[in-house]
């Protein structure tokens, strides 16, 4: 018998005894989770929503990987923690990836490499994104089993650094250097997105806001006439023309409000009270004040709550401007407060998907990118709430959720008529993936809210 090549050599030995190392143990991967992902992204039809509007001239004769198969692949290798196109070379062949693409993992057509997948994202134009964009928000509202009585929508912004000359990149001074600055709407119940849209690399103006949350409400009312939309978002989204639009729009709304002369004076005595209340060992000092403010370029006037703090560091004042019913703390401290949650939803698309990987010159392509990053974020979400209502999961980030229940080694043997998947035999949280699998694949309509 012939001794094994050493695979990897000089590892020390244990128990007094040596460490033989070698690649014979048959056709593994460390990409387990991605079958169970298959199913959420199966369900929800998903790569239909970016592949679909593609224009596709190519001869069918010809064709060896459809759009859709791209975009499956594109997205899973995310999912999984591949998130650029250069990795779907080492991964043509990966068995769950293949499966996770409807492939069988021997016998089946090699996975398109990165040269395909480049070409795929350099293909949509201005109108086949605004499609994609739409069917986002269908999908967003086709996810929920039942109308939701009321939805909270949050808006906000976060920097995309660019290092290259891609279309859009503006040098942004609070950024310190040249970024994108793409608009994200979530749900703030479910945490489901609704759109990312990429954008130039400063402020959004007024307008430019109105005419986003205008297609997104015009969308959603679209599938859901009667249903109670609120918004959220801070100072950057208090515009003349998003008030009116959310006015028209029967929207309630709850905006941060940036600080000016006439704001500060109204606030004036309520800001003195808390100086003269505070002591140091009273740690701080906070009271809420309501009334009626109409800047020049507003309409009409509106519900105006402040918030005056004083603290060892000193005062602080912040303004909200609403069209709520109630008292002012709990409005701005309950409602308004609330709106944190966006930072960690977009922390889990920018930092555990990797969003800002758009590194393509065209910004169309840059903006096709951003959009599988957020059908990756679906599949990952899916899967978190997938997990039991009460357990640690559903309050874990992507990262967690990838290495617990996406990063597992399986061996995978395809047969004449099964394909076999085998799990490790210690393996941590298995009621939970038992779990998560019995509702991914739950026949009949299923929402997870």
């Amino acid at each position: 018998m012939t001794d094994a090549t050493p695979f990897l050599p000089g590892l020390s030995p244990v128990a007094s005894k040596s460490l033989t190392v070698t690649q014979d143990a048959g056709t593994l991967t460390s990409n387990g989770g991605l079958v169970l992902l298959r199913e959420a992204a199966r369900r929800r039809n998903l790569a239909a929503v970016i592949a679909d509007p593609l224009p596709d001239t190519r001869n069918p004769l010809l064709v060896t990987h459809s759009y859709a198969d791209m975009v499956t692949a594109r997205m899973m290798a995310i999912a999984a923690g591949y998130e650029d196109g250069d990795d779907l070379d080492a991964l043509r062949r990966d068995p769950a990836l293949m499966i996770a693409c409807e492939r069988a993992p021997e016998s089946g057509h090699d996975l398109p490499s990165q040269p395909t997948i480049s070409r795929l994202e350099n293909l949509a134009d201005v109108r086949a994104l605004y499609r994609i964009g739409i069917g986002f928000i269908d999908l967003f509202c086709t996810s929920f089993a039942t109308v939701p009585a009321h939805i909270t929508l949050d808006i906000d912004d976060t920097n995309d650094m660019v290092h290259g000359q891609q279309e859009l990149a503006l040098f942004n001074t609070h950024a310190g250097g040249h970024c994108f600055q793409p608009i994200h709407i979530f749900e703030a119940g479910s945490g489901k997105p609704v759109l990312s849209l990429l954008r130039p690399g400063k402020r959004p103006s007024g307008k430019e806001i109105a005419r986003v949350l205008g297609t997104v409400i015009r969308r959603i009312r679209h599938h859901w006439p009667k249903v109670a939309i609120l918004v959220r978002g801070d100072g950057h989204y208090c515009a003349p023309e998003v008030l009116d639009l959310l006015r028209k729009s029967r929207c309630d709304y709850i905006l941060g409000l940036a600080r000016n002369t006439t704001l500060d004076a109204l606030a004036a005595p309520w800001r003195e009270q808390c100086r003269w209340r505070w002591k140091p060992t009273r740690g701080k000092v906070r009271r809420f004040h309501q009334f009626q403010y109409g800047a020049d370029s507003w309409s009409k006037q509106e519900k105006v709550i402040a918030r005056v703090e004083a603290t060892k560091l000193g005062k602080d004042t912040r303004f909200v401007v609403t069209n709520l019913p109630g008292r002012a703390k709990v409005l701005y401290e309950k409602v308004y407060c609330a709106r944190g949650r966006m930072e960690n939803l977009i922390k889990d698309m920018k930092l555990y998907t990797r969003s800002d990987k758009t590194a393509c010159t065209r910004w169309e392509a840059n903006q096709l990118r951003l959009f599988l990053h957020m059908g990756a974020y679906w599949l990952l979400h899916s899967m978190r709430l997938a997990a039991p209502r009460k357990s640690q999961w559903r309050g874990a980030t992507f990262e967690t959720i990838r290495c617990v229940f996406v990063k597992i080694a399986i061996r995978v043997e395809e047969l004449k008529r099964t394909i076999k998947l085998s799990f490790p035999t210690h393996l941590p949280y298995a009621d939970d993936l038992a779990a998560i699998t019995a509702r991914l694949t739950a026949q009949g309509p299923w929402d997870t809210r």
